[in-house]
């Protein structure tokens, strides 16, 4: 069974995202980046705010793999 790091995954975004020339951003790419990275920030810090987000998108994700069976 394959399992995907919700944090990890958005952390590759970011890298993705972050690559890309500057030019070639406009004002939307440039928000959705940023919330992007906020709520990266949020996936990891050790609150009970962060683990409570964590918890409800792994149990979101949990629940898309097992429809898809």
């Amino acid at each position: 069974m394959l399992t995907i790091n919700v944090a990890f995954l958005l952390a590759v975004i970011i890298v993705v995202r972050l690559r890309r020339r500057t030019q070639a951003r406009s004002r939307n790419d440039e928000k959705l980046t940023v919330i992007i990275v906020l709520l990266f920030g949020v996936l990891i810090a050790p609150t009970e705010l962060g683990q409570g987000i964590r918890n409800v998108l792994g149990q979101l994700v949990d629940g898309i793999s097992e429809s898809g069976r």
